[in-house]
């Protein structure tokens, strides 16, 4: 009975503090996203013909682990089929996370946009009965329109 108690209250802690550091951490990307609003992004493949030379590759990746609470509940989910909207958050968080260290980049170098812009994904860390967790690169052609 202690035991199944034990859990109840760490799966409640691990919701309330799980779920107050994902809302910290949403509002400090979008105010990220607000900062670097001037520097745009597009996946179109050609460049402009306004810009000065050649643009410069930048990148911005983000590693992200899967952690145990998330895993409990997606496992539940599974079970009965559903979305695993834990896990959708958090690579929502990552692929924005992943941008905006793209623009941080390009704004170093001056940029004024991202062209040819892509995400790649990769699993990182899995091994059998172990959590794992993701890496997401965003890349993409930094260019100075010119004056």
């Amino acid at each position: 009975m202690v035991g199944l108690l034990t859990v109840i209250v760490l799966l409640l802690v691990g919701v309330i503090f799980g779920g107050m550091n994902e809302r910290n951490h949403f509002a400090r990307i979008e105010k990220a996203e607000e900062e670097f609003s001037d520097i745009k992004i597009f996946n179109i493949k050609t460049l402009p013909e306004n810009i000065e030379k050649g643009g410069v590759m930048v990148s911005g990746n983000v590693v992200i682990a899967v952690d145990y609470f998330k895993v409990f509940i997606a496992g539940f989910i599974m079970f009965f089929g559903g979305r695993l909207s834990g896990y959708e958050r958090m690579m929502e968080r990552a692929r924005r996370e992943a941008l905006i260290r793209m623009q941080r980049k390009a704004r170093e170098l001056g940029a004024d946009a991202i062209y040819n812009t892509r995400i790649e994904f990769s699993a990182v860390g899995q091994r059998p009965n172990k959590i794992g967790g993701a890496e997401l690169l965003a890349y993409g052609t930094a260019v100075r329109y010119k004056s």
